[in-house]
């Protein structure tokens, strides 16, 4: 029986989860000392020196407070509006927006200016943070994957819990929280989950958990296995019943049998409504992530029957 939906984000604040992530904070000419200075000997710290006029600042600002927030604690980000307080962007020396400086032990160690593209951005994110501790949440990402792989789905719920009560908008720990609903067969929490969360949640893991979500809910559409396996068993050529048949198995989490009946109907019947099984399939990869085995092994028997 699912579990009394509770949702796991906070009442109040903004939708996007930003002023209750302790990573992410607006700067000022006051607390640019503790926020920065003091911040950095402890934990390398990010300043955003931006302005409201500029606009390569509206594109790169979202875009560091995402990766930020999926850096799970590696670094913090300061954003520190230039037309409210010119005094640090005078003594730093800012001649253009938008800029990004880099605190370690006090002092900036890294930084570029102007718009910049997401792997950029993630590799400089990735250099700052290598040499830090795993943070808190990182530590409880680890144990909710740790305890998924071993089908401990309830330490897996208590572990991404804890990690979205400390940061609401990591794309990662809603995904985790989500599939193990799924696991648990609990599909109205791990919908409730997916509808709560906020908009700039980001997460290629995050697009999986949706579509496994999706997935799981087809098979509650589709019935019992076992007469949907007379039913091929009957009448081998009877698609649909082949498709039903294979959104069953891999919502019991038969995903080898599952890809396999896909890969029938693909083989017999590119076409068949409109290359349905074809989309399913890569509906299935998805869910499964690109380093699945299933999906690695699954897309070797897509390309052998279509390029064959």
């Amino acid at each position: 029986m699912d579990s009394d939906p509770i949702s796991p984000y906070p009442a109040s604040g903004r939708a996007d989860g930003l002023d209750t992530d302790p990573l992410i904070r607006e700067g000022s000419t006051d607390t640019f000392v503790s926020d920065v200075i003091e911040a950095s000997s402890t934990q390398p710290v990010i300043v955003d020196f931006w302005a409201p006029w500029c606009g390569p600042c509206r594109q790169l600002t979202p875009l560091l407070e995402r990766l930020v927030s999926e850096a799970a604690g590696a670094v913090r980000l300061v954003k520190l509006n230039i037309d409210d307080h010119p005094q640090i962007s005078q003594q730093m020396q800012i001649q253009s927006i938008p800029a990004v400086v880099a605190f370690q032990d006090g002092k900036p160690v890294d930084g570029f200016m102007g718009a910049q593209p997401e792997s950029q951005i993630r590799a400089f994110i990735d250099r700052l943070g290598g040499q830090a501790e795993a943070s808190p949440v990182a530590q409880l990402i680890e144990i909710g994957q740790s305890a998924a792989k071993t089908g401990d789905q309830q330490t897996a719920l208590q572990a991404y819990n804890q990690a979205l009560a400390a940061a609401p908008n990591n794309g990662q720990v809603i995904a985790g929280l989500v599939k193990a609903y799924l696991a648990l067969g609990e599909i109205d929490q791990a919908a409730q989950v997916i509808e709560a969360a906020p908009e700039d949640a980001k997460h290629a893991e995050l697009d999986s958990a949706r579509a496994a979500l999706e997935l799981a809910r087809q098979a509650q559409e589709t019935g019992d296995i076992a007469p949907l396996a007379d039913a091929v068993a009957t009448h081998p050529n009877d698609f649909q019943a082949r498709y039903d048949l294979a959104i069953a198995l891999n919502g019991a989490g038969e995903k080898a049998a599952a890809v396999d009946h896909l890969i029938h109907i693909i083989a017999a019947n590119r076409e068949w409504k409109d290359q349905a099984a074809r989309k399913e399939l890569l509906k299935f990869f998805e869910a499964y992530g690109p380093t699945d085995p299933m999906t690695l092994e699954g897309r070797r028997k897509l390309s052998t029957v279509l390029f064959s």
